[in-house]
Parts: C-alpha cells; sequence; structure tokens
C-alpha cells in the first residue's frame, strides 16, 4: 500500500468526492492509482453510500495511513438510485468536506484507473485555456486484445472523472441531483459560456473496468435506461437517431445503439416526464440541430471532394 509519505509529490488545492455503493472489487486499485499520483488533491472524500460489502472497511484501510483520504459513510437507503442517488451522496460529500479554499472539484467513481501523470496534465489544460469549464481524458476499456476505447464526442467530459474549475462548477449550479445529471451539466456549462473537453493525451488514459453504459442488471438494461435518459434531458429524435447509429458499433454491436433508441421512443411514446425546464430543452435541441447540420454539410463535401472531376 502506497503512503503520502513521499514529500516530492505535490498538492493542489483540488477537492475530490467519491460516491461508492458496493464497489469492493474495484477500490483498492481506485485508490492505488490516486496515490501514484505526481500531483494530489488537498482532499479526498469518498463517500460509502451504504455499501452491503467490504467498501467502507477497505477505504477505512487507506484513510487510516494517508493524510488526505476521508470516509464518510452513510445508511443503506436499501436501493440504488440511478443519477439522483449518486449526486445525492455527492452534494452529502461536499457539504462535509475537510476544505473549503478548493480552485478545482472532481466527482471520481470507483471503478476506473489512470496513469501518474493525469492530474498533472488536467491542471496543464486548465492553465491554457481560462473558459475551460471541466475536462477528462479519453475512456478506454482494457481488452484481452488491447484497450479498446470507449467513444465520445471532444466536448464532453467523461463521466466517471469529472473534473471541474470551481467558478465554472458553481456557474452551472452544482450538479442537479436528478437523471442525466452528467449531460445536464456539459450543456448548463456551455449555456454559460463555458468550453468543455476530453483530450487525446498519453498521460490522461482512464481505464474503465466496467462496460459503459451498462448496470448493474445487465447492459440490455444500461442500454435501454441510456435512452430513457436522454428522452428525459430533451434530445431531438433526428440526434437520438444519430447516436443510436454512432453507438451501434460499440458492444453489445448493433443492438446497442438500437436499444438507445428504443428506450428514447418508447419513453416518448408513454409521455414520461422530461426535464423540468423548456428553456433548457428548447437551447439543446437547437444545439443538437445546428451540430447535425454541420456534420451532414461535412459528409456532402467529403462527398463532393472524392468525385472524379469532370
Amino acid at each position: 500500500m502506497n503512503t503520502t509519505a513521499d514529500n516530492k509529490v505535490r498538492t493542489a488545492p483540488i477537492l475530490v468526492i467519491s460516491p461508492m455503493r458496493d464497489e469492493a472489487r474495484f477500490v483498492d486499485a481506485a485508490i492505488e492509482a490516486m496515490l501514484t499520483q505526481t500531483v494530489r488533491p488537498a482532499a479526498w472524500v469518498i463517500v460509502d453510500d451504504g455499501s452491503s460489502d467490504d467498501t467502507a472497511l477497505q477505504v477505512a484501510r487507506y484513510a487510516a495511513q494517508s493524510d488526505f483520504i476521508h470516509l464518510i459513510q452513510r445508511n443503506d437507503r436499501g436501493r440504488r438510485r440511478v443519477g439522483a442517488g449518486v449526486i445525492e451522496a455527492f452534494n452529502h460529500g461536499l457539504a462535509h468536506a475537510p476544505i473549503d479554499d478548493w480552485r478545482y472539484i472532481v466527482k471520481l467513481d470507483a471503478d476506473i484507473t489512470y496513469g501518474p501523470r493525469y492530474i498533472e496534465t488536467m491542471l496543464a489544460a486548465f492553465a491554457v485555456d481560462p473558459k475551460l469549464a471541466a475536462i477528462s481524458g479519453r475512456v478506454y476499456r482494457p481488452e484481452p486484445g488491447g484497450d479498446v476505447e470507449e467513444r465520445k464526442s471532444p466536448d464532453m467530459v467523461a463521466g466517471p472523472f469529472k473534473f471541474y474549475r470551481r467558478e465554472a462548477f458553481e456557474a452551472i449550479g452544482g450538479f442537479e441531483q436528478t437523471l442525466q445529471w452528467d449531460g445536464i451539466d456539459i450543456h448548463r456549462a456551455r449555456m454559460t459560456g463555458w468550453r468543455t473537453a476530453n483530450i487525446d493525451h498519453p498521460d490522461a488514459r482512464i481505464h474503465h473496468h466496467r462496460l459503459m453504459g451498462s448496470s448493474q442488471v445487465s447492459i440490455v438494461h444500461g442500454r435501454l435506461r441510456w435512452g430513457r435518459g436522454i428522452h428525459f434531458m430533451g434530445y431531438h429524435p433526428a440526434y437520438v437517431a444519430a447516436v443510436g447509429i454512432y453507438r451501434m458499433p460499440e458492444k453489445p454491436y448493433v443492438i446497442g445503439g438500437l436499444l438507445i433508441m428504443t428506450g428514447y421512443f418508447h419513453a416518448t411514446a408513454r409521455r414520461r416526464p422530461q426535464y423540468p425546464d423548456p428553456v433548457f430543452r428548447a437551447d439543446l435541441q437547437r444545439w443538437q440541430k445546428a451540430r447535425l447540420a454541420k456534420l451532414v454539410s461535412r459528409a456532402f463535401a467529403r462527398l463532393r471532394g472524392s468525385e472524379p472531376s469532370p
């Protein structure tokens, strides 16, 4: 087990909060990844959200030997609460954070690992772009044949490692305690004049040890839930079709994209509730239509460029 005894490690004004529930099989590796960082956070609050396994016990062992890891335990509510439950636990950790002079805040999951210069690389990106609200590296899934990238558009920030500048985090009102919180925050940042990004850098690889968009039930359940989530957020139907097609080359091949679309259109047909901010939903659809128009324009330009000269 690594400790914080190495005085060569720099500490930065970063507050990391990790909501965890039944993460015993991942948490040791997650903590070891943090302990190897060249730049460490001033405080890491790990909120055990009613685990029934040894998550809290494992975290407590590290906290006892560390000057920056803090364990908070919450009572078991009896079930997972997708989306809202994660942020409820996050906000509990924020309310009980041992520092208040942080300049950056991170929502960090337990099922990822990353290289020792990850935080250092994120801080370097913030330093050169004052309008950068949030950033992450690219996410990869370890496979027997090598890393497989979990594709994400360049302006999206990986949900397992949300790294925010304080001013931007406060400008968007923090993370909303609701379904699809990790998409709502990105568009809120756009609406308030900030930029978000993920970067392709060898020191910024995130290794995700669960399949993105899966769930504790099954990958099918997770993809359907994904579709219901983007219905809640207010996605435009044409953009949903584009998302479904974009996700078809990923596991589970073809059917994964179809399940996302099925979840969305089923929720639409049943008139399921949506995010209760019509201004937000309208602006999101405006942005999505503009993005689709750009993609179509580029596709036609490529086609014209590939045609033989008359």
